[in-house]
């Protein structure tokens, strides 16, 4: 225990949730080894303090750490910056460069957003994980690097394995030791711990005095959700210490900057609700196929009465059915089935978070709780730029 509570006043962790002790424990254990480490955990709960801790309690912690975001690098040059790349090996590519992995060579690579690799840089970064050996883009020479991996995802890679984005044999050669960083809704006890921090932060960076919650207030941060976890939770001390005047926040003024839960949809967040969606956009995609399921089955069930009965012109609500009829329905597919096209939705929703955001791609992918590297190439898909 006295090793973890040494770990946090070094890296600046605060809490003692046991499941966040358990982490930092597994984390202080694996150090000395050269095991590959799998993090996981929601966006926001502070998985990037982990490897600096394995980094750091290893034999490698003289040699280069290398912290690389693989969402927030575009497809097309992610090989090239992992792995280097010869002299006129692709337009642009004006002299040979060195890749993170030669670099760090004899130090560690923290690789964040390991879900988000393409496929074809999986294989490359499996061989290394195999056999430490590399090849630069546009190169045939072979070479070699001795580099522990410590990978990073909010993305639960077995369904991402299912629908076939990420390959089997990496995750286990990338699971060695797992560790798990728990959501901030489930550390009720460190919120209001965390928030003091904050605050306290803030207070002195902005040459003010600390903000306090009162007995509802301290409630209310304890009760919300925090789907943003600790980064939201850091926002917002920083929100309402620069905005508000006076010091002492109750939970009305506290409630203004928590994000709504919508109370007239289905609960969103609902840990004993297996059924339950994870974000609006997933309910809205629900209610549109319901929706289509809907006018689907209408389709079937007046094609069947056409079929069984079709010289007889059976009566339908009072009414002749006929070809005029069949048109008008197909007229009315039509028009909902480009109502309910999922990609146009998509994109309304992605246009609606850049504008929120004022086009600050980071923050509305974290609205959107997707990458940044995919929201790219959305917006170049849908031509929202």
């Amino acid at each position: 225990m006295e090793d973890i509570q040494r770990i946090k006043q070094r890296f600046g962790i605060i809490g003692n949730t046991p499941m966040l002790n358990r982490a930092i424990d597994v984390a202080i254990q694996v150090a000395p080894t050269d095991l590959s480490v799998l993090i996981t955990g929601e966006s926001g709960v502070g998985k990037e303090a982990f490897p600096q801790i394995i980094h750091q309690n290893s034999a490698r912690k003289h040699g280069q750490y290398i912290a690389v975001n693989c969402g927030a690098i575009p497809e097309g040059t992610i090989d090239s910056e992992l792995f280097g790349h010869e002299k006129g090996s692709f337009t642009g590519a004006l002299e040979q460069r060195k890749g993170y992995f030669e670099v760090a060579d004899g130090g560690t690579i923290f690789l964040d957003e390991v879900a988000e690799l393409p496929m074809a840089t999986q294989v490359r970064l499996l061989r290394v994980l195999e056999t430490g050996e590399f090849i630069k883009v546009g190169s045939s020479k072979v070479l070699k690097t001795n580099v522990r991996v410590i990978a990073a995802t909010n993305i639960n890679i077995p369904e991402s394995i299912a629908r076939g984005k990420f390959r089997e044999d990496l995750h286990y050669r990338l699971n060695s030791v797992p560790i798990s960083i728990p959501p901030l809704r489930d550390r009720s006890n460190d919120i209001y711990l965390l928030f003091k921090k904050f605050a306290l932060d803030f207070a002195e960076k902005y040459r003010m005095p600390a903000i306090q919650l009162d007995a509802d207030a301290q409630a209310a941060l304890a009760s919300y959700y925090w789907p943003g976890n600790v980064r939201q939770l850091k926002n917002i001390a920083e929100q309402i210490s620069v905005i508000e005047h006076q010091r002492e926040i109750n939970a009305d003024i506290l409630q203004n900057y928590l994000p709504d839960h919508h109370p007239h949809l289905p609960t969103l967040y609902n840990k004993t609700d297996d059924t339950t969606f994870a974000s609006e956009r997933e309910i809205l995609y629900k209610i549109l196929f319901d929706m289509r399921n809907d006018v689907n089955e209408l389709k079937r069930l007046m094609a069947e009465i056409k079929k069984d009965d079709i010289n007889d012109e059976p009566k339908i609500f009072n009414k002749p059915y006929n070809k005029v009829d069949s048109v008008e329905i197909e007229d009315t597919e039509e028009v909902f089935d480009e109502s309910l096209s999922l990609s146009d939705k998509e994109a309304e929703l992605m246009k609606k978070a850049l504008e929120k955001h004022d086009g600050r791609r980071r923050n509305a992918a974290l609205e959107l709780g997707i990458s940044e590297r995919t929201l790219y190439r959305k917006i170049k898909e849908y031509k929202l730029e």
